[in-house]
């Protein structure tokens, strides 16, 4: 597990770490220098392996604050071993943080090339490589004037292939710290070189089409630091977090691993439950019954003959109410896990078929699909909500919960996520790009597996039915909810890496689960 941080909290470590711990921000400062200028040497030597000194023009654009001064440093470092290396300042240096000025004055002591550009001066910029140094993670307003004129320049020449490499310094300049929204314009950077712990903005998207690879750097911050924040900052998994899967006992049985109640699928809409059903088993529950209609009995039956079946007519659910409800009670009772949702259509009867199982679990219940779909357009049924549950909407589903504009929620996932499971003591799944848990606790769980091949109808049953199996395997809601979106996530990475990046089909995730989950070395771009 590694943690990712806001702006704001990065901002109180480096507090902490000068003012408590005593080290000198200049040390800081020089250690985060000397970490941009190895990537901007290799990256060098890259465009220009024979004589990257001389061939390669090194140019930082540093604004006037402490990562501008980072900027400064790290040109200053590069032009010390012989690089063709200096620095663009933006704005009255007079007027820069104390530790810009004076790393300014130690660049200039040792005679780097320093130009100082102002708002009258043309945009002129001869480099192949620009270590972007305009602005750090503290933004928070949009970029105007004269920095988005020379971030839009640097695009443009980058664009061009003009510029070859561009390094971003702890995160691109125009990118939000915490939510990964560009600021009106922002730096698209090859290369970010971040320190101490990754940042929210170099995760959630936008940020992380502009972050390009992410490097973390550490340069003397004590672990430690991150206990001392008011609140427990983000987290993502890596290879390291498979360890957390339940151990399979030698002496056991199915019934020890788990039954999960699916209820699922709708006349023609069969695949749903299916690949629900299909992911549960991969993630290795040792039991799975689909509750659907009578018309998926033979389909199902045909696609996964391990599945146990339990069927219903819409007229048994409409109009013998009572005994409908106590067929229910009995499935709810035998089932450890219950998933409700997928493929269950939008007609007349998924009310109460919705409320029937909110009203009769339990155990804990993953509600998917339609089955927030009629949450959604029957708000009572929120009055059922209990601390089991795990909600898992992608954005659409998420604006009719919440009456909200997808475009308002895309400003912040993370925030709107928190908000909802807060709102409700529930474990929310907001799926995206960059999937967001946000547990009942307030504790924020940011996905970095997976890729757009996923985005496929089918994928999410899927999910679904993975985090339904880890939840027969006895793990808690919130442990489930984030480690089933990392592997399924990972899943999706290693069949993208056999199929290609349109060609994935939902199955091939859900079969896929075996390797993700105990196969820590096949990935590299964990």
């Amino acid at each position: 597990m590694r943690y990712l941080l806001t702006g704001k909290e990065a901002q109180a470590i480096d507090q902490y770490t000068m003012e408590q711990m005593g080290v000198p921000s200049l040390v800081l400062m020089e250690r985060a220098a000397l970490e941009v200028a190895r990537a901007a040497e290799r990256e060098a030597k890259g465009l220009n392996g024979e004589n990257p000194l001389s061939q390669v023009r090194i140019r930082a654009v540093c604004g006037t604050g402490n990562n501008g001064a980072d900027g400064v440093a790290a040109a200053r470092i590069l032009f010390l071993k012989g690089y063709n290396a200096g620095a663009l300042i933006l704005g009255d240096p007079g007027e820069g943080s104390k530790q810009f000025q004076k790393q300014l004055q130690i660049a200039r002591s040792f005679g780097m090339p320093v130009y100082q550009v102002g708002e009258e001066q043309p945009l002129k910029l001869k480099a192949e490589l620009v270590i972007d140094a305009i602005f750090g993670v503290g933004l928070s307003r949009e970029v105007g004037g004269m920095f988005a004129d020379w971030v839009r320049r640097i695009n443009e020449e980058r664009a061009a292939g003009k510029i070859r490499r561009v390094i971003a310094v702890d995160l691109p300049s125009g990118i939000h710290g915490g939510s990964g929204q560009v600021m009106g314009t922002a730096v698209k950077a090859d290369v970010t070189v971040t320190f101490g712990w990754e940042k929210r903005g170099s995760v959630l998207y936008p940020g992380r089409d502009y972050a390009g690879q992410v490097e973390t750097a550490d340069i003397g911050f004590s672990p430690a630091a991150v206990n001392l924040l008011e609140e427990i900052p983000a987290c993502a998994y890596g290879p390291e977090d498979l360890a957390r899967i339940p151990e399979r006992k030698a002496y056991s049985n199915k019934g020890s691993f788990g039954r999960v109640l699916i209820v699922a699928g709708s006349a023609n809409m069969c695949g749903a439950a299916f690949l629900c059903a299909l992911g549960a088993y991969r993630m290795g529950a040792g039991l799975v019954k689909v509750l659907t209609v009578e018309e998926n009995r033979q389909p199902l039956l045909q696609l996964l003959p391990e599945v146990i079946l339990e069927t219903y007519t819409e007229s048994q659910l409409m109009e013998g109410r009572e005994e409908f409800r106590q067929m229910i009670d009995a499935q709810c009772q035998w089932a450890d896990v219950v998933i409700l949702g997928p493929g269950l259509g939008s007609k007349e009867y998924v009310e109460y078929l919705v409320e029937d199982i909110l009203t009769a679990a339990c155990t804990p219940v993953v509600v998917d699909a339609d089955g927030l779909n009629a949450i959604a357009a029957h708000p009572y049924l929120t009055s059922y909500f209990t601390e089991n549950l795990i909600i898992t909407p992608h954005l659409g589903e998420m604006s009719r919960l919440t009456g909200e504009p997808i475009a308002q929620m895309k400003q912040d996932t993370a925030a709107w996520a928190k908000s909802y499971a807060l709102r409700y003591g529930l474990t929310c799944v907001l799926k995206d790009a960059a999937t967001v848990v946000a547990s009942r606790d307030g504790e924020i769980y940011i996905n970095t597996s997976g890729n757009s091949a996923m985005a496929k109808a089918g994928s999410g049953d899927v999910l679904a039915g993975v985090i339904g199996g880890l939840l027969a395997l006895g793990m808690e809601e919130k442990e489930s909810a984030r480690l089933g979106v990392y592997l399924h996530g990972r899943a999706g990475d290693l069949a993208a890496a056999r199929s290609g990046p349109h060609g994935l089909l939902a199955r091939e995730l859900a079969d896929g689960l075996t390797k993700a989950a105990f196969n820590r070395g096949e990935l590299k771009r964990d």
